[in-house]
Parts: C-alpha cells; structure tokens; sequence
C-alpha cells in the first residue's frame, strides 16, 4: 500500500485540567507535510512526502511581484518598500491598507475599477464591523489580493500590453510570471500546473520540495545558480521590503505580520489560503555559514483559521533551531502549543504539535 504524502501534524485534546496525572485524550487530528530545503536545493528535512504537489495560493505572491520589479516598472514608477510589500501581500483592509493601495495605483496609472479581483470586506473584523455599521460596501481594493493586481496591470501598462484581460493564463504578464515563478523552482514552466486563485488570477501548483527552494532562493539569490542581476536584485528587494513592513503584508493579529516583526530582518513569512504557508530564512540564521533556507508546508484539511499552519510554522522553525526564547515567548499566542478554553475561558485540553521533523543527510 502506498504512503499517504500527509501524515500526523497537529492534535487537540481534552482533559481534565483539575485532576493532577490525567492523561488528555485526543478529540481531531490534523495531517500534513513539510519540505525544507536549502539555497543550493539540499532537503534538509522533511515531514510527510516532500514531493506533495498542491497550489500554493499566496504564498505564490512574492514570486509574481517578480517581474514587476526586475523588469525596471517599479523603479520607473518609483514604488518604495512599503508599495512593494503590498504587492505581495495578503492585506487586511484596514484604513492604511487601502489608502497605500490608492497612492500605489495613482504612481501606476490604475484606477480601482481596473482591477479583476473581485469584491469581500476587509479581512480586519473590526474594520468590516465598522464598515457594516456605517452601511458601507466593499470596493475592489479592501481585497486582500489588490495589491497584487495593481502590480499586474502597472506591469502590463509598463510593457505598453493591454491590460483589460491581464489574469488570462495566456496574457503575456501572466505566461512572464509562469517563467519567473517556474525559474526559481528550478522547474521549466509546463512543470507547472496552473490553476484559478479566488481572486480569479492564475495560481500554480509544484511539490512543496519546489517551493521551498524557491523561498530559500528569494533569501539567498546568490547562492547555488547564478542568477542575472536583475534577478538578483529583485529578489533582495522583494525579501527586504516584506520583512520591513511586515504590517502591510498581513495586518493586526496576523501570523506573518507577527513572526516577521519579532525575526527583525532574518525571517520572512506568507501564508496562503488553504492551509499553506511558505517560509524563508536569511543567511546566516542557522550558523555563520549557513545559506538561505526555505519551508513549505501544508496542513491537508485546509486550516480554514489559520491557526494550525502558524503553529506548525512555529514548531518547524523551533526544530530547526531558528527561533531564540525570546522569540518563543513573544510568538506564544500563535502556540507551537495552546491552551484550549471554552466559551466560559475555562482550561479544557491543549492543542499541541506531534511531529518529527525527518533529517535527510
């Protein structure tokens, strides 16, 4: 009988917390799997099957800001960090989202209604409860996926290309961003499977081994291949402007909001829907000599809360000895173990990580 790829991640138990020695029985388990792999595309460790092929929803955002910034539109434009943060985020739709969002597109020449993303209220709770309460709608750029399309369509317009279909797989900024994405897998574009994301852009689908190094190449362009500068440059670009304002790539209360800000500048972080989330880490973050590492896992039930995928995250990262105390401590909220409470904030069982990261030689 064949190995599943997802294996055992994360379970949730429940106990009696006021009767001293009593074994917690576990209530879910949640499966998964995990590839981390290194700048010159070594898999260091793994968990489940490496090679499990799914979209990486997202987490692909940093990879499609690419061409953006390498092909010189964002220098012409003269976008900052902070605009090209928001073009790999996943943003909440706070007031400062979208008023960054405005000023990136009035740099770009986009106008809102441009945009093909589609329409949902803000990610941040309690700037859609205001929002409702006022008897406001959403527009286009409360998407969390907005940033992302204003890069596309200022890409377009930089290449002088039209831009009113601009997310047709066949558009020639989508098959540019196919090419880049598929270089820094180290695979040849018909490798990759491409699919629709919810904001109706392509999305891609590789073995988590894939994306890992990618991510671990986005960190260190300059180990392993030889990259062309511009490549090179984009990448630390891309890298830099997510770790220095980790606050437009998430928003309040998010988990690569948080780990981005407590790693100051040696971890970079962006989940994806459905259970996914890529991870890279700097130079250096694992010894003096070590290259940049990349991690890519995926929680196979879909981590609809995001809960999971940010404990595992945490509990990878401890394993991996990436994390100090300090950081530990200040990431607690996120776990790798919680308490569990009901709705009286009474202690009942614990949600806790079961798994072993498997070390390749």
């Amino acid at each position: 009988m064949p190995q599943l790829p997802y294996q055992p991640l994360y379970e949730l138990c429940r106990g009696d917390f006021y009767r001293a020695n009593q074994n917690q029985i576990p209530e879910s388990v949640h499966f998964g799997a995990i590839a981390v792999v290194d700048a010159h595309g070594k898999l260091i460790a793994s968990y489940g099957d490496p090679y499990a092929t799914t979209y990486l929803r997202s987490c692909a955002k940093p990879f499609q800001a690419l061409p953006l910034v390498e092909s010189g539109a964002s220098a012409a434009y003269g976008l900052n960090d902070e605009e090209i943060a928001l073009i790999c985020s996943s943003h909440s739709g706070c007031e400062t989202h979208v008023t960054l969002i405005r000023r990136l597109q009035e740099k770009c020449g986009v106008q809102e209604s441009d945009l093909l993303c589609g329409v949902h209220y803000p990610l941040h709770e309690e700037t859609a409860r205001l929002m409702r309460q006022r008897g406001e709608k959403p527009s286009a750029n409360h998407h969390n996926c907005s940033g992302k399309h204003t890069g596309m369509i200022a890409l377009a317009r930089f290449k002088n290309l039209p831009s009113d279909d601009y997310i047709n797989p066949k558009h020639p900024i989508q098959t540019t961003i196919l090419a880049a994405f598929a270089e820094m897998c180290r695979l040849a574009p018909e490798q990759v499977q491409v699919g629709t994301d919810g904001c109706s852009a392509p999305n891609f689908a590789v073995p988590l081994y894939h994306v890992a190094l990618a991510y671990a190449r986005l960190c260190d362009p300059l180990c392993g291949e030889v990259y062309p500068p511009q490549r090179a440059e984009a990448c630390r670009r891309i890298a830099q402007a997510m770790m220095s304002y980790p606050e437009l790539v998430g928003g309040p209360g998010r988990f690569d909001t948080h780990l981005m800000r407590r790693a100051e500048g040696k971890i970079l972080a962006k989940t994806g829907a459905e259970g996914y989330q890529g991870l890279g880490l700097m130079p250096g973050v694992l010894g003096t000599d070590s290259p940049g590492i990349g991690v890519a896992l995926k929680v196979a039930d879909g981590d609809q809360r995001g809960k999971v995928s940010a404990a595992v995250s945490l509990e990878v990262l401890r394993q991996l000895g990436a994390l100090t105390e300090q950081m530990v401590h200040d990431l607690s909220e996120f776990g790798p173990s919680l308490t569990l409470k009901n709705f009286r904030q009474l202690p009942i069982g614990t949600a806790r990580p079961i798994f072993s990261l498997q070390w390749h030689s």
